[in-house]
């Protein structure tokens, strides 16, 4: 059986999420870890955060070791004080699910997310529920500590803060009521930006919009840029981990288009290899060897792209959904670290974040959602490919049919009972149509099964 995700345990409060439940991955997570070692728990904004934290902090005191609560912070900075201060850590967040949901997502002693074979020692300890069990005066104990301030200046300190200053600019900042509220206000305001706030007072409910930063959720910011002349309009998921960006205009800019950006300009700088998934658009390899470095391609999943990018000594990585990776901050997706990064950007160059952006090549893309139960999940993967071995395919994630200039990529959701389907194309009737094609493939494989 398995327990993480792509991305950590996640369930629903009450369902899936029970405090015997929480209490007992805890346990896991202590067990697996050796007696006395120093643990950092930090969670976002949900208003269960607080049940998820407590009870799974028991359950890892019951074995020995000691924690360390740093509160309320967004998961990059959870990272960034693991690294630093502790041998492992834990953010109890469930990102850009709705607020009924949480997660409890374990951290290396390196910063990185936990590698598979680490989380599968860890389920082995969860389902044999063989945990390690202290006496009563070798039980672990809980300090408190702060972990924000040296997150924030971690990332000034790796961008030209002189410059952004001297630019004097204005951005229009959406923080969904998560996480973000405690650090990036303050990390603009150090950068000497003016800040106009939207959802920025955290509240684990989410009363302004889903936490998920997609279009239909940030109708409101898109229209405040325009409305106050901003600069740039920026927006958070519910952990931080991820930011989108809004040009002057007032246009959303999907996830690639500033993975592109960032790479281009690191690959000038830096030559270098970037790493990025398969789900990534062709133009992110269309400007990295315009620059004269290269791209290697991995399995979707934020953990995956950093250990490649730690095995091979990238220069910069990331994923198509906002989450940037810079290997002189951390090796994990930093939404506070790509909000200044693009501002240096734009400092650097003297132009306008629309300039910039138009300045890419242009694909389209789109990315939709088929239900699928989980039980079926593998053999509905397995009759795509069959279905589509006459193809040019990879099967490295999922199935992935590529054409001259388009590609569809159809793999099953690792935190939610679905099958994602990505897709691009240089010409929009073409997208469409492969979308199309390979959605009703996909819908009748499930509708066999099921």
């Amino acid at each position: 059986m398995r327990l993480f995700g792509t991305n950590g345990v996640r369930g629903k409060i009450g369902a899936d999420f029970t405090p015997p439940f929480l209490v007992k991955l805890g346990m896991a997570i202590g067990s697996y870890l050796p007696k006395k070692s120093k643990v950092a728990v930090g969670s976002d904004t949900r208003i269960s955060g607080d049940l998820v934290k407590n009870a799974v902090i028991s359950g890892l005191l019951s074995t020995g070791v000691d924690v360390i609560d740093i509160s309320v912070a967004p998961t990059p900075a959870i990272q960034y004080y693991t690294k630093n201060h502790a041998d492992f850590g834990i953010a109890i967040t469930a990102s850009h699910n709705p607020p009924e949901f949480n997660g409890v997502k374990c951290i290396d002693s390196d910063g990185t997310e936990l590698s598979r074979d680490k989380e599968c020692a860890i389920e082995s300890i969860f389902f044999s529920e063989k945990f390690r069990t202290v006496p009563w005066n070798d039980v672990g104990t809980v300090n408190y500590d702060d972990a924000l301030e040296e997150y924030v200046n971690a990332i000034i300190s790796k961008v030209d803060a002189n410059l952004i200053k001297s630019k004097k600019y204005t951005v229009a900042l959406d923080c969904a009521n998560g996480a973000a509220c405690y650090t990036t206000p303050y990390l603009l305001s150090k950068l000497g930006v003016r800040v106009i706030s939207l959802n920025c007072q955290p509240d684990g409910t989410f009363p302004g919009h889903e936490s998920e930063p997609k279009p239909e959720n940030l109708r409101d910011l898109m229209a405040l840029v325009r409305d106050c002349d901003a600069d740039l309009g920026i927006a958070h998921d519910g952990d931080a981990d991820r930011a989108i960006f809004i040009d002057e205009n007032g246009r959303f800019l999907y996830g690639d288009k500033t993975l592109a950006l960032v790479a281009r300009e690191i690959v000038k700088e830096r030559k270098g290899i970037v790493v990025t998934p398969v789900s990534s658009s062709l133009a992110v390899e269309e400007v990295v060897k315009a620059q004269g470095g290269k791209v290697i391609y991995t399995p979707v999943g934020a953990p995956i792209v950093a250990r490649k990018m730690i095995e091979i000594n990238a220069v910069f990585g990331g994923e198509e959904n906002g989450g940037l990776i810079f290997p002189e901050h951390q090796y994990c997706r930093d939404g506070g670290m790509s909000v200044a990064k693009i501002l240096e950007i734009m400092a650097k160059t003297g132009k306008t974040l629309s300039e910039l952006i138009d300045s890419l090549p242009v694909y389209y893309q789109t990315k939709i959602s088929v239900p699928c139960d989980n039980s079926i999940k593998e053999i509905v993967l397995e009759n795509i490919r069959r279905a589509l071995e006459n193809e040019n395919i990879s099967t490295m994630d999922g199935v992935k049919v590529m054409g001259e200039d388009w590609w569809v990529l159809i793999r099953p959701s690792g935190t939610e009972p679905i099958y994602r389907i990505y897709a691009e194309a240089k010409n929009e009737d073409t997208l469409r149509e492969k979308v199309e094609k390979y959605k009703k493939i996909l819908e009748k494989i499930i509708q066999q099964l099921s």
